[in-house]
């Protein structure tokens, strides 16, 4: 059943969102709904901070008064997750019928990585195979996986010019 289950986003009052998820969680523990609610999110990023001329590092939250849930939507799950303290509804133009997040969506806030097997190494020729640039053939001058991002260096008009891509956007040369 968790197959349908998708990404919401619940507004919570400023400074609450910790709050709602860990009450999420511990009602799902509590009412054993771990097939409708199978995930609670409050996306944070780690920040170095200067103050008073010491630095340290700090976790900010990357959208402050919501927190993500990844649940199947029943009356049962929407009922927990809307009636939880501190929690003031859901995101979309109807908080009774929320609406889910896509893919894309998903992927580009950082809430779910999507694994990429790479078939080619750095030096190696590749295709480029979306994007305004593709059929065009380059060599990886740059591989940052965990950025999602290789730079490809192609042959335009008789000059090297460096594209970069995301990491899906090349496939290595069949030999």
């Amino acid at each position: 059943m968790s197959d349908a289950a998708k990404w919401y986003v619940v507004h919570t009052y400023s400074g609450y969102e910790n709050k709602v998820a860990s009450s999420i969680e511990m009602a799902v523990e509590n009412r054993k709904l771990h097939d409708l609610i199978t995930a609670v999110n409050v996306p944070v990023e780690k920040v170095t901070e200067v103050k008073d001329g010491k630095t340290r590092e700090v976790e900010r939250k990357l959208f402050p008064g919501y927190v993500l849930v990844k649940m199947v939507l029943t009356d049962e799950s929407w009922y927990l997750v809307r009636n939880t303290r501190g929690c003031t509804g859901f995101v979309g133009p109807n908080s009774n019928k929320p609406l889910p997040l896509s893919d894309e969506e998903v992927v580009k806030m950082g809430v779910e990585k999507r694994e990429i097997e790479l078939n080619y190494a750095l030096g190696d020729s590749v295709r480029i195979i979306d994007g305004p640039l593709a059929g065009f053939i380059g060599v990886v001058d740059l591989l940052e996986s965990e950025k999602n991002k290789v730079r490809v260096v192609v042959s335009m008009f008789g000059r090297e010019t460096p594209v970069e891509l995301e990491l899906d956007q090349v496939e290595a040369l069949g030999e």
